[in-house]
């Protein structure tokens, strides 16, 4: 959702459930939120940013190479929380949860199985043809 709102599609920037818009005003969140790096590294770590959030968002809803996915979405999580606490004070993270999302994406990542995922399809698939071929 996050991913959609910074690359404009759900509206245009000031739209009521607009937090960004467009990629410009999220660049420059992003400058408030690593203020303590050169101006030079934010548009790279945004991309990133963008790309696993996308990436792990999508895989952990598929259900495909969740703990992996989960792992990378409490790493990413916990560096925005580190982030924002350094520039907003600690209360910003804790206001939104960004602690939290982190510590839940690890919960999922200890999961012993993934029972409603292709994850676990392709498990019992590979099951069966162990089975089969001995």
């Amino acid at each position: 959702w996050e991913v959609a709102d910074r690359l404009g599609v759900l509206g245009r920037n000031g739209q009521p459930h607009v937090g960004w818009g467009d990629w410009l005003h999220f660049v420059a969140y992003s400058r408030q939120v690593m203020g303590f790096l050169s101006p030079g590294f934010v548009p790279a770590l945004a991309t990133l940013a963008t790309i696993g959030e996308g990436l792990f968002g999508a895989l952990i809803l598929i259900g495909l190479f969740t703990r992996m996915a989960a792992i990378g979405s409490a790493i990413l999580s916990f560096c925005f929380a580190i982030a924002m606490a350094i520039s907003f004070g600690i209360e910003s993270p804790l206001g939104y949860s960004v602690f939290t999302l982190s510590a839940a994406s690890l919960v999922l990542a200890s999961m012993p199985a993934y029972a409603w995922s292709i994850d676990s399809q392709l498990s019992k698939k590979d099951k069966k043809t162990a089975i089969v071929n001995n």
